[in-house]
Protein backbone atom coordinates (compact mmCIF):
# COMPACT_ATOMS: atom_id res chain seq x y z
CA UNK A 1 0.00 0.00 0.00
CA UNK A 2 1.31 3.47 -0.89
CA UNK A 3 2.34 5.39 2.20
CA UNK A 4 0.31 8.47 3.08
CA UNK A 5 3.28 10.43 4.43
CA UNK A 6 6.94 10.13 3.50
CA UNK A 7 10.04 11.74 4.94
CA UNK A 8 11.37 13.37 1.78
CA UNK A 9 8.21 15.30 0.81
CA UNK A 10 7.78 16.51 4.41
CA UNK A 11 11.43 17.65 4.52
CA UNK A 12 10.98 19.55 1.26
CA UNK A 13 7.80 21.14 2.63
CA UNK A 14 9.60 22.20 5.83
CA UNK A 15 12.29 23.95 3.77
CA UNK A 16 9.68 25.87 1.76
CA UNK A 17 7.79 26.88 4.90
CA UNK A 18 10.81 28.26 6.75
CA UNK A 19 11.58 30.65 3.87
CA UNK A 20 8.41 32.65 4.61
CA UNK A 21 8.48 35.66 6.95
CA UNK A 22 4.73 36.22 7.35
CA UNK A 23 2.39 34.07 9.40
CA UNK A 24 -0.48 33.67 6.94
CA UNK A 25 1.67 32.34 4.03
CA UNK A 26 3.44 29.98 6.45
CA UNK A 27 0.14 28.52 7.64
CA UNK A 28 -1.20 28.20 4.10
CA UNK A 29 1.91 26.42 2.84
CA UNK A 30 1.77 23.97 5.76
CA UNK A 31 -1.84 22.86 5.30
CA UNK A 32 -1.75 22.93 1.50
CA UNK A 33 1.49 20.95 1.47
CA UNK A 34 0.08 18.33 3.85
CA UNK A 35 -3.21 18.13 1.94
CA UNK A 36 -1.24 17.38 -1.22
CA UNK A 37 0.28 14.24 0.30
CA UNK A 38 -1.18 10.89 -0.86
CA UNK A 39 -4.18 9.77 1.17
CA UNK A 40 -4.57 12.98 3.17
CA UNK A 41 -8.17 14.27 3.14
CA UNK A 42 -7.94 17.32 5.39
CA UNK A 43 -5.13 19.25 7.12
CA UNK A 44 -5.76 21.97 9.69
CA UNK A 45 -3.97 24.23 12.16
CA UNK A 46 -5.53 25.69 15.29
CA UNK A 47 -3.63 28.42 17.18
CA UNK A 48 -3.92 30.05 20.57
CA UNK A 49 -5.02 33.67 19.96
CA UNK A 50 -2.10 35.27 21.84
CA UNK A 51 1.20 33.78 22.92
CA UNK A 52 4.23 35.73 24.17
CA UNK A 53 6.98 33.96 22.25
CA UNK A 54 9.75 36.01 23.83
CA UNK A 55 8.64 35.83 27.45
CA UNK A 56 8.71 32.96 29.95
CA UNK A 57 6.43 29.99 29.24
CA UNK A 58 2.95 30.48 30.70
CA UNK A 59 1.65 28.52 33.64
CA UNK A 60 -0.19 25.69 31.87
CA UNK A 61 -3.37 24.07 33.01
CA UNK A 62 -5.21 21.11 31.58
CA UNK A 63 -8.35 21.76 33.57
CA UNK A 64 -11.47 20.74 31.62
CA UNK A 65 -13.68 23.68 30.74
CA UNK A 66 -10.83 26.19 30.70
CA UNK A 67 -11.92 29.46 29.17
CA UNK A 68 -9.07 29.55 26.65
CA UNK A 69 -9.91 28.46 23.12
CA UNK A 70 -7.94 27.41 20.07
CA UNK A 71 -8.86 29.28 16.89
CA UNK A 72 -8.85 27.69 13.45
CA UNK A 73 -6.12 29.52 11.50
CA UNK A 74 -5.61 27.45 8.33
CA UNK A 75 -7.38 24.63 6.53
CA UNK A 76 -6.97 22.72 3.24
CA UNK A 77 -8.36 19.46 1.93
CA UNK A 78 -9.65 17.33 -0.92
CA UNK A 79 -13.39 16.52 -0.68
CA UNK A 80 -14.58 13.56 -2.77
CA UNK A 81 -18.31 13.63 -2.04
CA UNK A 82 -18.76 17.26 -3.11
CA UNK A 83 -15.59 18.29 -4.96
CA UNK A 84 -16.74 21.92 -5.12
CA UNK A 85 -17.01 22.17 -1.31
CA UNK A 86 -14.58 24.68 0.20
CA UNK A 87 -12.51 23.09 2.97
CA UNK A 88 -10.39 26.20 3.43
CA UNK A 89 -13.33 27.92 5.16
CA UNK A 90 -12.33 29.04 8.69
CA UNK A 91 -15.69 29.99 10.23
CA UNK A 92 -17.45 26.67 10.52
CA UNK A 93 -18.46 24.50 13.45
CA UNK A 94 -14.86 23.84 14.55
CA UNK A 95 -13.54 27.40 14.17
CA UNK A 96 -13.12 27.59 17.98
CA UNK A 97 -12.09 24.57 20.03
CA UNK A 98 -11.97 24.74 23.85
CA UNK A 99 -9.06 23.26 25.75
CA UNK A 100 -9.78 19.57 26.36
CA UNK A 101 -12.64 19.76 23.84
CA UNK A 102 -12.53 16.88 21.38
CA UNK A 103 -9.35 15.36 19.96
CA UNK A 104 -7.73 18.71 19.08
CA UNK A 105 -8.47 20.18 22.52
CA UNK A 106 -7.03 17.08 24.20
CA UNK A 107 -3.80 17.36 22.20
CA UNK A 108 -3.50 21.02 23.24
CA UNK A 109 -4.40 20.51 26.89
CA UNK A 110 -2.07 17.54 27.36
CA UNK A 111 0.63 18.71 24.93
CA UNK A 112 0.74 15.09 23.84
CA UNK A 113 0.42 13.81 20.24
CA UNK A 114 -2.60 11.67 19.37
CA UNK A 115 -2.82 8.97 16.68
CA UNK A 116 -5.92 7.02 15.72
CA UNK A 117 -4.52 4.47 13.27
CA UNK A 118 -7.61 2.91 11.74
CA UNK A 119 -11.12 3.09 13.14
CA UNK A 120 -13.18 2.78 10.01
CA UNK A 121 -15.56 0.14 11.41
CA UNK A 122 -16.63 2.39 14.27
CA UNK A 123 -16.54 6.17 13.99
CA UNK A 124 -17.30 7.11 17.59
CA UNK A 125 -13.85 8.73 17.74
CA UNK A 126 -15.01 11.51 15.43
CA UNK A 127 -17.67 14.10 16.21
CA UNK A 128 -19.15 14.05 12.69
CA UNK A 129 -19.42 10.35 11.90
CA UNK A 130 -21.58 10.93 8.80
CA UNK A 131 -18.86 13.20 7.38
CA UNK A 132 -16.21 10.53 8.05
CA UNK A 133 -18.33 7.89 6.30
CA UNK A 134 -19.03 10.12 3.33
CA UNK A 135 -15.38 11.13 2.93
CA UNK A 136 -13.99 7.67 3.76
CA UNK A 137 -11.91 8.95 6.71
CA UNK A 138 -10.00 6.16 8.46
CA UNK A 139 -7.20 7.80 10.46
CA UNK A 140 -6.43 10.91 12.52
CA UNK A 141 -3.10 12.39 13.66
CA UNK A 142 -2.63 15.45 15.87
CA UNK A 143 0.56 17.06 17.17
CA UNK A 144 0.98 20.05 19.50
CA UNK A 145 2.91 23.00 18.04
CA UNK A 146 5.43 23.94 20.73
CA UNK A 147 8.16 26.58 20.54
CA UNK A 148 10.47 27.27 23.51
CA UNK A 149 8.01 25.56 25.85
CA UNK A 150 5.19 27.80 24.60
CA UNK A 151 2.14 26.05 23.17
CA UNK A 152 1.30 27.76 19.87
CA UNK A 153 -1.52 25.44 18.81
CA UNK A 154 -2.24 22.09 17.18
CA UNK A 155 -1.60 20.66 13.71
CA UNK A 156 -3.94 17.84 12.69
CA UNK A 157 -4.77 15.82 9.61
CA UNK A 158 -7.47 13.34 8.60
CA UNK A 159 -6.38 10.54 6.27
CA UNK A 160 -8.26 8.16 3.99
CA UNK A 161 -5.50 5.58 4.51
CA UNK A 162 -4.41 4.15 7.85
CA UNK A 163 -1.40 5.93 9.35
CA UNK A 164 1.36 3.85 10.94
CA UNK A 165 3.77 4.78 13.74
CA UNK A 166 6.58 5.71 11.35
CA UNK A 167 4.41 8.18 9.45
CA UNK A 168 3.17 9.57 12.76
CA UNK A 169 6.77 10.14 13.88
CA UNK A 170 7.62 11.94 10.62
CA UNK A 171 4.60 14.16 11.08
CA UNK A 172 5.80 14.95 14.63
CA UNK A 173 9.23 16.01 13.32
CA UNK A 174 7.52 18.16 10.71
CA UNK A 175 5.28 19.70 13.42
CA UNK A 176 8.40 20.77 15.35
CA UNK A 177 9.76 22.52 12.24
CA UNK A 178 6.35 24.06 11.56
CA UNK A 179 6.23 25.51 15.10
CA UNK A 180 9.64 27.15 14.54
CA UNK A 181 8.49 28.58 11.21
CA UNK A 182 5.28 30.00 12.75
CA UNK A 183 7.18 31.50 15.68
CA UNK A 184 9.80 33.05 13.37
CA UNK A 185 7.11 34.51 11.13
CA UNK A 186 5.36 36.01 14.16
CA UNK A 187 8.67 37.48 15.32
CA UNK A 188 9.33 39.00 11.88
CA UNK A 189 5.85 40.53 11.82
CA UNK A 190 6.30 41.93 15.34
CA UNK A 191 9.65 43.48 14.40
CA UNK A 192 8.05 45.02 11.32
CA UNK A 193 5.12 46.31 13.39
CA UNK A 194 7.48 47.91 15.91
CA UNK A 195 9.55 49.42 13.11
CA UNK A 196 6.47 51.02 11.57
CA UNK A 197 5.30 52.26 14.97
CA UNK A 198 8.73 53.77 15.65
CA UNK A 199 8.62 55.54 12.29
CA UNK A 200 5.16 56.93 13.08
CA UNK A 201 6.29 58.07 16.53
CA UNK A 202 9.37 59.76 15.05
CA UNK A 203 7.24 61.56 12.46
CA UNK A 204 4.82 62.65 15.16
CA UNK A 205 7.59 63.85 17.49
CA UNK A 206 9.20 65.83 14.66
CA UNK A 207 5.86 67.57 14.10
CA UNK A 208 5.64 68.31 17.82
CA UNK A 209 9.14 69.82 17.84
CA UNK A 210 8.20 72.07 14.93
CA UNK A 211 4.86 73.10 16.40
CA UNK A 212 5.59 73.11 20.14
CA UNK A 213 5.85 76.14 22.42
CA UNK A 214 9.17 77.07 23.98
CA UNK A 215 7.98 76.99 27.58
CA UNK A 216 11.21 75.29 28.60
CA UNK A 217 11.16 73.48 31.91
CA UNK A 218 8.78 74.28 34.75
CA UNK A 219 10.12 77.51 36.19
CA UNK A 220 9.08 79.35 39.32
CA UNK A 221 9.24 79.40 43.10
CA UNK A 222 5.75 80.64 43.97
CA UNK A 223 3.70 78.57 46.47
CA UNK A 224 0.97 78.04 43.85
CA UNK A 225 3.46 76.48 41.39
CA UNK A 226 5.23 74.41 44.05
CA UNK A 227 1.89 72.86 44.98
CA UNK A 228 1.49 71.77 41.34
CA UNK A 229 5.05 70.39 41.29
CA UNK A 230 4.32 68.34 44.41
CA UNK A 231 1.16 66.92 42.81
CA UNK A 232 3.18 65.96 39.72
CA UNK A 233 5.69 64.06 41.84
CA UNK A 234 2.90 62.16 43.59
CA UNK A 235 0.84 61.12 40.56
CA UNK A 236 3.55 60.63 37.90
CA UNK A 237 4.74 57.13 39.01
CA UNK A 238 1.16 55.80 38.91
CA UNK A 239 -0.97 54.97 35.88
CA UNK A 240 -3.87 57.11 37.09
CA UNK A 241 -5.76 59.38 34.71
CA UNK A 242 -5.04 63.07 35.35
CA UNK A 243 -7.32 66.02 34.61
CA UNK A 244 -5.55 69.38 34.26
CA UNK A 245 -7.78 72.40 34.75
CA UNK A 246 -7.20 76.12 34.59
CA UNK A 247 -7.22 79.00 32.16
CA UNK A 248 -5.73 78.76 28.70
CA UNK A 249 -2.02 79.49 28.47
CA UNK A 250 -1.11 78.32 31.99
CA UNK A 251 1.20 75.54 30.78
CA UNK A 252 -1.01 72.46 31.02
CA UNK A 253 0.84 70.69 28.18
CA UNK A 254 4.15 71.29 29.97
CA UNK A 255 2.76 69.65 33.11
CA UNK A 256 1.46 66.71 31.06
CA UNK A 257 4.96 66.23 29.63
CA UNK A 258 6.48 66.39 33.11
CA UNK A 259 4.07 63.70 34.34
CA UNK A 260 4.97 61.50 31.37
CA UNK A 261 8.73 62.02 31.79
CA UNK A 262 8.56 61.00 35.45
CA UNK A 263 6.43 57.90 34.76
CA UNK A 264 7.37 54.35 33.83
CA UNK A 265 6.08 55.09 30.32
CA UNK A 266 8.77 57.68 29.60
CA UNK A 267 10.52 55.37 27.08
CA UNK A 268 7.45 55.57 24.83
CA UNK A 269 5.91 58.59 23.16
CA UNK A 270 3.68 61.26 24.65
CA UNK A 271 1.01 61.76 21.97
CA UNK A 272 -0.88 65.07 22.01
CA UNK A 273 -4.33 65.65 20.54
CA UNK A 274 -5.81 69.14 20.47
CA UNK A 275 -9.50 68.32 20.56
CA UNK A 276 -10.46 71.90 19.69
CA UNK A 277 -8.70 71.71 16.30
CA UNK A 278 -10.32 68.47 15.03
CA UNK A 279 -13.32 68.80 12.65
CA UNK A 280 -16.41 67.30 14.21
CA UNK A 281 -16.76 64.53 11.60
CA UNK A 282 -13.15 63.37 12.00
CA UNK A 283 -12.98 62.88 15.78
CA UNK A 284 -13.50 59.12 15.65
CA UNK A 285 -10.94 58.66 12.87
CA UNK A 286 -8.42 60.86 14.70
CA UNK A 287 -8.80 58.92 17.95
CA UNK A 288 -9.18 55.36 16.67
CA UNK A 289 -8.02 55.39 13.03
CA UNK A 290 -9.80 54.13 9.92
CA UNK A 291 -9.41 51.58 7.15
CA UNK A 292 -9.19 52.34 3.47
CA UNK A 293 -12.61 53.14 1.99
CA UNK A 294 -14.31 53.67 5.36
CA UNK A 295 -15.59 57.05 4.14
CA UNK A 296 -15.05 59.48 1.31
CA UNK A 297 -11.43 60.54 1.31
CA UNK A 298 -10.15 57.50 3.24
CA UNK A 299 -7.61 56.55 0.57
CA UNK A 300 -5.48 54.37 2.84
CA UNK A 301 -5.46 52.81 6.29
CA UNK A 302 -4.72 55.30 9.04
CA UNK A 303 -3.61 54.58 12.59
CA UNK A 304 -5.40 56.48 15.37
CA UNK A 305 -3.84 58.34 18.26
CA UNK A 306 -4.83 55.68 20.83
CA UNK A 307 -3.00 52.98 18.90
CA UNK A 308 -0.05 55.31 18.34
CA UNK A 309 0.14 55.94 22.10
CA UNK A 310 0.07 52.22 23.02
CA UNK A 311 2.28 51.62 26.11
CA UNK A 312 2.72 55.40 26.30
CA UNK A 313 0.71 58.49 27.28
CA UNK A 314 -2.07 60.30 25.42
CA UNK A 315 -2.60 63.99 26.20
CA UNK A 316 -6.12 65.16 25.31
CA UNK A 317 -5.94 68.94 25.26
CA UNK A 318 -9.25 70.85 25.37
CA UNK A 319 -11.09 67.61 26.17
CA UNK A 320 -14.31 69.56 26.73
CA UNK A 321 -14.54 70.07 22.95
CA UNK A 322 -15.18 66.36 22.25
CA UNK A 323 -18.68 65.90 20.74
CA UNK A 324 -21.21 64.32 23.08
CA UNK A 325 -21.91 61.42 20.68
CA UNK A 326 -18.25 60.36 20.70
CA UNK A 327 -17.79 60.55 24.45
CA UNK A 328 -19.27 57.06 25.00
CA UNK A 329 -16.59 55.55 22.73
CA UNK A 330 -13.88 57.45 24.58
CA UNK A 331 -15.31 56.14 27.87
CA UNK A 332 -15.16 52.57 26.52
CA UNK A 333 -11.47 52.75 25.60
CA UNK A 334 -10.66 54.33 28.98
CA UNK A 335 -12.53 51.62 30.90
CA UNK A 336 -11.80 48.52 28.81
CA UNK A 337 -8.75 49.48 26.76
CA UNK A 338 -10.51 48.37 23.54
CA UNK A 339 -11.55 50.23 20.40
CA UNK A 340 -12.36 49.67 16.72
CA UNK A 341 -11.11 51.55 13.71
CA UNK A 342 -13.73 53.29 11.57
CA UNK A 343 -14.92 50.79 8.95
CA UNK A 344 -13.43 47.75 10.71
CA UNK A 345 -15.04 45.07 12.90
CA UNK A 346 -11.80 43.96 14.56
CA UNK A 347 -11.53 44.87 18.24
CA UNK A 348 -8.09 46.26 19.09
CA UNK A 349 -6.45 46.84 22.44
CA UNK A 350 -4.35 49.75 23.63
CA UNK A 351 -2.53 50.21 26.92
CA UNK A 352 -2.66 54.00 27.22
CA UNK A 353 -2.41 56.42 30.12
CA UNK A 354 -4.61 59.45 29.52
CA UNK A 355 -3.92 62.98 30.70
CA UNK A 356 -6.71 65.40 29.84
CA UNK A 357 -6.79 69.18 29.99
CA UNK A 358 -9.52 71.77 29.76
CA UNK A 359 -9.96 75.49 30.31
CA UNK A 360 -13.68 74.98 30.86
CA UNK A 361 -15.38 74.33 34.16
CA UNK A 362 -16.06 70.74 33.13
CA UNK A 363 -18.54 69.91 35.88
CA UNK A 364 -20.65 72.88 34.80
CA UNK A 365 -20.64 71.32 31.33
CA UNK A 366 -21.86 68.07 32.92
CA UNK A 367 -24.73 69.84 34.67
CA UNK A 368 -25.62 71.58 31.41
CA UNK A 369 -25.82 68.21 29.62
CA UNK A 370 -22.91 68.93 27.28
CA UNK A 371 -20.50 66.43 28.86
CA UNK A 372 -21.12 62.90 30.13
CA UNK A 373 -21.01 62.58 33.90
CA UNK A 374 -19.48 59.06 33.80
CA UNK A 375 -16.72 60.26 31.47
CA UNK A 376 -16.05 63.26 33.70
CA UNK A 377 -15.52 61.07 36.76
CA UNK A 378 -13.39 58.65 34.70
CA UNK A 379 -11.12 61.53 33.65
CA UNK A 380 -11.10 63.30 37.00
CA UNK A 381 -9.26 60.59 38.95
CA UNK A 382 -6.49 62.98 39.95
CA UNK A 383 -7.32 66.65 39.25
CA UNK A 384 -4.59 69.30 39.10
CA UNK A 385 -5.59 72.95 38.95
CA UNK A 386 -3.10 75.16 37.11
CA UNK A 387 -2.72 78.61 38.70
CA UNK A 388 -3.18 81.68 36.53
CA UNK A 389 -0.10 83.84 36.05
CA UNK A 390 -1.67 86.68 38.07
CA UNK A 391 -1.74 84.24 41.03
CA UNK A 392 2.00 83.57 40.82
CA UNK A 393 3.45 87.04 40.30
CA UNK A 394 6.67 85.98 42.09
CA UNK A 395 7.54 83.89 39.02
CA UNK A 396 7.22 86.64 36.42
CA UNK A 397 10.88 87.75 36.56
CA UNK A 398 12.17 84.17 36.12
CA UNK A 399 9.80 83.47 33.26
CA UNK A 400 10.41 86.80 31.50
CA UNK A 401 14.20 86.39 31.63
CA UNK A 402 13.88 82.83 30.37
CA UNK A 403 11.69 83.84 27.42
CA UNK A 404 14.01 86.75 26.65
CA UNK A 405 16.99 84.36 26.38
CA UNK A 406 15.01 81.98 24.16
CA UNK A 407 13.79 84.75 21.86
CA UNK A 408 17.23 86.39 21.60
CA UNK A 409 18.81 83.05 20.69
CA UNK A 410 16.18 82.14 18.11
CA UNK A 411 16.06 85.60 16.51
CA UNK A 412 19.89 85.86 16.60
CA UNK A 413 19.78 89.12 18.53
CA UNK A 414 21.97 90.23 21.45
CA UNK A 415 20.48 89.09 24.76
CA UNK A 416 18.18 91.79 26.13
CA UNK A 417 18.26 92.97 29.74
CA UNK A 418 15.22 93.28 31.99
CA UNK A 419 15.16 96.32 34.25
CA UNK A 420 13.48 96.31 37.67
CA UNK A 421 10.98 98.95 36.53
CA UNK A 422 9.88 96.68 33.69
CA UNK A 423 9.46 93.77 36.13
CA UNK A 424 7.14 95.93 38.25
CA UNK A 425 5.18 96.81 35.12
CA UNK A 426 4.85 93.13 34.20
CA UNK A 427 3.63 92.33 37.70
CA UNK A 428 0.98 95.06 37.55
CA UNK A 429 -0.64 93.61 34.45
CA UNK A 430 -3.58 91.18 34.71
CA UNK A 431 -2.31 88.63 32.09
CA UNK A 432 -5.57 87.30 30.63
CA UNK A 433 -3.51 85.12 28.26
CA UNK A 434 -1.27 83.86 31.10
CA UNK A 435 2.18 82.42 30.31
CA UNK A 436 1.58 82.25 26.55
CA UNK A 437 0.77 85.95 26.50
CA UNK A 438 3.88 86.71 28.59
CA UNK A 439 6.03 84.82 26.08
CA UNK A 440 4.56 86.82 23.19
CA UNK A 441 5.01 90.14 25.00
CA UNK A 442 8.66 89.37 25.79
CA UNK A 443 9.37 88.30 22.20
CA UNK A 444 7.88 91.57 20.87
CA UNK A 445 9.97 93.49 23.40
CA UNK A 446 13.14 91.64 22.33
CA UNK A 447 12.50 92.56 18.68
CA UNK A 448 11.90 96.23 19.49
CA UNK A 449 14.77 96.53 22.00
CA UNK A 450 17.43 95.10 19.59
CA UNK A 451 19.77 94.03 22.38
CA UNK A 452 19.22 97.01 24.67
CA UNK A 453 17.04 97.10 27.81
CA UNK A 454 13.73 95.38 27.28
CA UNK A 455 11.04 97.94 26.38
CA UNK A 456 8.11 96.09 27.88
CA UNK A 457 6.01 99.26 28.32
CA UNK A 458 5.86 99.72 24.56
CA UNK A 459 4.33 96.31 23.80
CA UNK A 460 2.36 95.32 26.90
CA UNK A 461 -1.12 94.03 26.01
CA UNK A 462 -2.53 92.01 23.12
CA UNK A 463 -0.87 92.93 19.81
CA UNK A 464 0.66 96.05 21.35
CA UNK A 465 -2.64 97.46 22.61
CA UNK A 466 -2.00 98.56 26.18
CA UNK A 467 -4.76 97.42 28.49
CA UNK A 468 -3.31 98.50 31.80
CA UNK A 469 -3.03 102.06 33.03
CA UNK A 470 0.56 101.45 34.12
CA UNK A 471 1.56 101.20 30.46
CA UNK A 472 0.20 104.70 29.70
CA UNK A 473 1.43 106.42 32.81
CA UNK A 474 -2.06 107.15 34.17
CA UNK A 475 -3.40 106.16 37.56
CA UNK A 476 -3.72 102.51 38.61
CA UNK A 477 -7.06 100.91 37.77
CA UNK A 478 -9.03 98.63 40.05
CA UNK A 479 -9.75 95.05 38.97
CA UNK A 480 -13.41 95.74 38.14
CA UNK A 481 -12.37 98.72 36.02
CA UNK A 482 -9.85 96.54 34.23
CA UNK A 483 -12.55 93.95 33.50
CA UNK A 484 -14.83 96.66 32.10
CA UNK A 485 -12.08 97.81 29.74
CA UNK A 486 -11.38 94.26 28.69
CA UNK A 487 -15.10 93.62 28.12
CA UNK A 488 -15.35 96.74 25.97
CA UNK A 489 -12.28 95.74 23.95
CA UNK A 490 -13.55 92.21 23.33
CA UNK A 491 -17.05 93.40 22.43
CA UNK A 492 -15.60 95.88 19.94
CA UNK A 493 -13.66 93.08 18.25
CA UNK A 494 -16.75 90.84 18.19
CA UNK A 495 -18.86 93.61 16.67
CA UNK A 496 -16.26 94.14 13.96
CA UNK A 497 -16.35 90.43 13.05
CA UNK A 498 -20.13 89.96 13.54
CA UNK A 499 -19.47 87.59 16.43
CA UNK A 500 -16.94 85.39 14.59
CA UNK A 501 -14.14 84.12 16.86
CA UNK A 502 -12.17 81.64 14.75
CA UNK A 503 -10.29 82.16 11.49
CA UNK A 504 -7.92 84.76 10.08
CA UNK A 505 -10.71 87.36 10.06
CA UNK A 506 -12.08 86.40 13.48
CA UNK A 507 -12.02 88.38 16.73
CA UNK A 508 -9.25 86.20 18.20
CA UNK A 509 -6.92 87.17 15.33
CA UNK A 510 -7.72 90.87 15.81
CA UNK A 511 -6.97 90.64 19.54
CA UNK A 512 -3.85 88.51 19.05
CA UNK A 513 -5.25 85.67 21.18
CA UNK A 514 -5.86 81.97 20.68
CA UNK A 515 -9.52 81.33 19.80
CA UNK A 516 -9.88 79.00 22.79
CA UNK A 517 -8.44 81.70 25.07
CA UNK A 518 -10.91 84.26 23.74
CA UNK A 519 -13.80 81.82 24.13
CA UNK A 520 -12.74 81.21 27.72
CA UNK A 521 -12.60 84.96 28.47
CA UNK A 522 -16.05 85.46 26.90
CA UNK A 523 -17.48 82.78 29.18
CA UNK A 524 -15.70 84.12 32.26
CA UNK A 525 -16.80 87.72 31.61
CA UNK A 526 -20.32 86.44 30.72
CA UNK A 527 -20.40 88.30 27.42
CA UNK A 528 -22.96 87.71 24.69
CA UNK A 529 -21.78 87.57 21.11
CA UNK A 530 -23.59 90.05 18.77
Amino acid sequence: MEASLAAEPLLSLAVRVTSEHRVEPVLQKIVQGLAAQPGVALARIWLLPSVDLLGPPPAFTATPGASEHLVLAASAGNPIHSPSEDWSFLHGHFSRVPMNGGKVGQVAASRTPLLIKDSAPQNDWILRAEWADREQIRSFAGHPLIFRENLLGVIALFSRKPLDDREFTWLGLFASQAAVAIANARAFEEVERLRRQLERENEYLQEQVQQGFEFGEILGTSPALQQVVQQIRVVAPTNSTVLLGGESGTGKELVARAIHDLSERRERALITVNCASIPRDLFESEFFGHVKGAFTGALRDRIGRFQLADKGTLFLDEVGEIPLELQSKLLRVLQEGTFERVGEDRVRRADVRVIAATNRELFEEVEAGRFRKDLYFRLCVFPIRMPALRDRLEDIRILAEHFARLASRRLKLPEARLAESEVKLLRSYDWPGNIRELQNVIERAVIISQGGPLKVHVVLGPCGKTLHAAATGSSVLRKDEMEKREQANILKALERTNGKIYGADGAAAILGMKPTTLASRIRKLKLSRP
